[in-house]
């Protein structure tokens, strides 16, 4: 019988954290079983930083639905089983640290923790899971990207934000007769850019999935040149990369061989580079970053948010433990961490762009992709 449960969100802030912990606390309290949360992801197993969370007068949970960000905080470098830790003389080493978590866990009388968040933060609760700890995963991200669910909360409203973005540089574009380019985020995955790129009216769109030909790009602006529109809006996602070339990069962070230390970005800027000096017209570039990260939920996040919540402490309360809650064709359900990590079962290692990670991409026969052919986006192939 479940009494105390903990909830931790991990990874990027979205929009919907909040309302996914609002959800399991306002079912939990139905059942009369206590939630805490765990502050700042990860980081507050090791550092036994628990809150209690209520939606009683005056409770942490009251008034959160809209809020964006995480009223718990989160963390993106809290790899427990191979955990940065700063030595006093300034050294830096890894160590596992999920045993001192697991005795923090029991000592606290935890019966279930709930995992919020993307690929590396379920990646780690299933390992949790294989050593005994009782988890349920929620799967979040803006990039859409989590296996075995057909949408992560946070995803609908990046897109609306891409989506607005679009819309004004849409006027931009054409008042000056412009190339405008949309960076957006996603990482190995085009969901964002793809989708936004339907929505907000695109003419372009470069996703990783399908390598780009940059005279392509090219020919599609000039086309639209000789039917007398003198500009175009081309949104390519981070981790976009042309035929026979790498992904752009900003840099590496040294978190460890446990997480994806990569740090996509700048594909925006060499893309509008490129595009201006081929065309003869001006290009300019808009990188959206972290815009598509904050602020409050729409609607359907709000809606989504709220039933992967409830679904989350049902799982708990009939003790399926080990799982993640997903949408699969409309419909609420779960499925095993096993199967969302695919190949990737070593206990501690890194999710992301690695053969053995199971990231959900964009497939070339999904609706997205024969949508935007049909109504003309060129796709740079």
């Amino acid at each position: 019988m479940l009494k105390k449960v903990g909830i931790l969100a991990n990874g990027g802030d979205v929009s919907g954290f909040n309302a996914v912990i609002r959800a399991i606390v306002k079912t939990a309290e139905n059942h009369n079983v206590e939630c805490y949360g765990i502050i700042d992801g990860y980081n507050g197993l090791l550092k036994k930083d628990f809150e209690l969370l209520s939606t009683a007068a005056n409770g942490e949970a009251i008034g959160i639905l809209p809020k964006g960000g995480s009223i718990i905080g989160s963390s993106t470098n809290a790899n427990l089983f191979n955990y940065k830790i700063q030595n006093e003389d300034g050294s830096v080493e890894y160590k596992d640290m999920s045993d001192k978590a697991i005795e923090n866990i029991k000592e606290f009388g935890f019966d279930c923790i709930f995992t919020l968040g993307g690929d590396g933060t379920q990646k780690s609760a299933r390992d949790f899971a294989t050593k005994g700890v009782n988890v349920i995963g929620v799967p979040k991200t803006i990039d859409n990207d989590v296996a075995c669910t057909d949408i992560t909360f946070g995803y609908n409203t990046a897109v609306s934000v891409a989506m607005e973005a679009l819309d004004r540089l849409h006027t931009t574009g054409a008042t000056h007769h412009r190339i405008m380019v949309l960076e957006v985020m996603g990482r190995y995955a085009g969901w964002i850019a793809l989708e936004a790129a339907i929505a907000g009216g695109a003419d372009v769109a470069l996703i990783p999935e399908i390598p780009y030909d940059i005279n392509r790009v090219a020919e599609k602006i000039n086309n639209r040149r000789k039917r007398g529109k003198n500009f175009s809006v081309v949104v390519v996602a981070e981790g976009a990369k042309p035929k026979g070339g790498e992904i752009t990069i900003m840099g590496t962070r040294d978190n460890g061989t446990g997480v994806d230390n990569t740090r996509l970005g700048g594909i925006g800027q060499v893309l509008a580079k490129q595009l201006e000096q081929i065309t003869g017209l001006e290009a300019r570039n808009t990188t959206l970053g972290y815009m598509q990260r904050g602020g409050t939920p729409t609607a359907f996040d709000r809606v989504l948010s709220t039933k992967y919540g409830t679904k989350a402490m049902e799982l708990a309360l009939e003790g399926k433990f080990g799982t993640l809650a997903i949408i699969k064709n409309g419909k609420l359900d779960s499925v095993s961490l096993e199967e969302v990590v695919g190949n990737n079962k070593r206990i501690g290692a890194v999710s992301g762009n690695t053969e053995e990670s199971n990231l959900r991409k964009v497939t070339m026969d999904d609706d997205l992709i024969k949508t935007a052919r049909n109504i003309g986006i060129n796709l740079g192939d």
